[in-house]
């Protein structure tokens, strides 16, 4: 594959940051994917592309085991919201740096820090933030509604302020709305999730309608809600919304997600719309995965992201 140019000029300058928590999720490991994609020269990859990119290192995670567990309903919530404002301080930073943040995860929890990092730097501006939150499942459950209390099953719900707590206080229902966000690829769903998605006013592409529809359709629709009056958008993707065929190395894999094509075609929409302003992937396991076969997918992604083409 070959490289363009690209149009975004705040993605002429990146900077990777790892967040090795798995805190969130029900599977221990992915602690251990930044790790996993730094191991695919993610960052000489970016950089063949003619982009400035540093690593600013990882942010320090304490594992399970050094902390307390709290409420069950939000499990390790006070050591989560530590490290989701040290994320938002260093994003913040870079941000302020002229640098475009990639976020390598860890779970899908770690978002909380990066959208308010983004959408802080948005509302500076007097403007709010476009989302596009990639996965197969809605994490849209609240405190109230969880089953397992796993808060990377939440952070969707609390990006659009639908609950806060005092461990973990809700910075972004004013900045990010669900009339500008859109959740895609989804495919697994808890029954009372569902009713809470439906009154978010999210916008919702479940696999169903890019089957029916086809990818480039809904990535039209998805772009144009996204950018209707927003700074930008922020990507947070879970691998997870690849089918397992490809992307193995996931704690909670369900059939029929992306295929190759089409999620390289979601974040090729992306880089020619010029508006990314940050970008999470998440989620990835090595333990799980196959010759690291979801970290160096998720490294080609992150690619077309910042621009890397066909021709």
């Amino acid at each position: 594959m070959g490289s363009r140019t690209v149009n975004n000029v705040a993605a002429r300058k990146v900077a990777i940051i790892g967040v090795p928590m798995d805190l969130g999720a029900n599977r221990r490991g992915v602690d251990m994917g930044p790790s996993a994609i730094r191991i695919t020269q993610l960052t000489d990859a970016i950089r063949s592309l003619g982009i400035d990119v540093v690593d600013v290192g990882d942010i320090d995670v304490h594992i399970p085991e050094e902390v307390p567990l709290g409420d069950s309903k939000m499990r390790y919530i006070q050591e989560i919201h530590k490290v989701c404002d040290q994320l938002r301080n260093v994003i913040t930073k870079v941000m302020l740096e002229g640098r475009t943040p990639i976020t390598l995860g860890g779970d899908h929890s770690i978002a909380i820090g990066s959208i308010e990092a983004v959408s802080g730097i948005c509302a500076a501006k007097g403007k709010r933030l476009g989302l596009i939150w990639a996965d197969a499942h809605g994490d849209m459950n609240t405190p109230s509604t969880t089953l397992t209390g796993n808060v990377h099953g939440m952070p969707l719900s609390h990006v659009l302020g639908m609950w806060s707590d005092r461990d973990l206080p809700c910075d972004t229902a004013s900045r990010v709305s669900s009339a500008h966000s859109c959740l895609v690829g989804v495919r697994d769903l808890d029954e009372r999730e569902k009713k809470l998605i439906r009154d978010s006013g999210i916008h919702v592409f479940t696999m169903k309608e890019i089957d029916r529809d086809g990818i480039a359709q809904i990535m039209q629709d998805v772009i144009r809600i996204t950018t209707a009056g927003t700074a930008g958008i922020h990507v947070s993707f879970d691998v997870d919304v690849l089918d397992p065929s490809i992307a193995p190395g996931v704690g909670t894999p369900k059939k029929g997600g992306l295929d190759y094509r089409e999620a390289h075609f979601l974040m090729e929409s992306i880089a020619d719309s010029g508006k990314l302003i940050g970008l999470d992937v998440v989620e990835v396991n090595p333990i799980l995965d196959v010759r690291n076969a979801t970290a160096e997918l998720a490294n080609e992604l992150i690619l077309s992201a910042l621009g890397k083409s066909i021709f």
